[in-house]
């Protein structure tokens, strides 16, 4: 006989690390431009801030079409990876949205799910749905906008 098992551990729950100060500024900064300017004044976030999920997030959400959606939102979405791997998170294990440090690379995923769904991408939009269920069982969060409507 082995040990005693213990049936009511939880999976590991990963949450990241903040942004620098200087990078949520910034971000607020360029969201709160006039609308004729914020999509390229959210890019120069990206472009100073390129492995930051939430800047992303921010830019695929301002995107011209559903196409430049798709594309940063899955950029976001590779960037989460590496920094929740960078956090010791091997694949399993929850990623929650109470974190406010995980809510770029979840808003990423969402994302991606609805970008795909646009584009007709059925299995990516599946995948990424699942995916953010496994992350967070209560998935999604009371009062998160759809992606189309942010």
């Amino acid at each position: 006989m082995t040990g005693p098992i213990d049936l009511g551990s939880a999976p590991p729950e990963t949450a990241l690390d903040p942004a620098p100060a200087a990078a949520t500024t910034r971000l607020a900064n360029a969201l709160g431009a006039p609308a004729p300017a914020r999509r390229d004044a959210v890019a120069d976030v990206v472009r100073a801030f390129p492995e930051w999920s939430e800047a992303w997030a921010a830019l695929g959400e301002v995107a011209r079409d559903d196409i430049e959606a798709y594309a940063c939102f899955r950029v976001g979405y590779h960037r989460g990876l590496d920094a929740l791997r960078r956090a010791g998170w091997r694949g399993s294990g929850y990623v929650r949205w109470r974190h406010p440090t995980n809510r770029g690379f979840l808003r990423c995923v969402d994302g991606l799910r609805a970008a795909a769904a646009a584009i007709g991408e059925t299995a990516e939009e599946e995948r990424c749905a699942l995916f953010l269920r496994q992350l967070d069982p209560v998935w999604p969060p009371t009062g998160l906008a759809d992606p189309a409507d942010r």
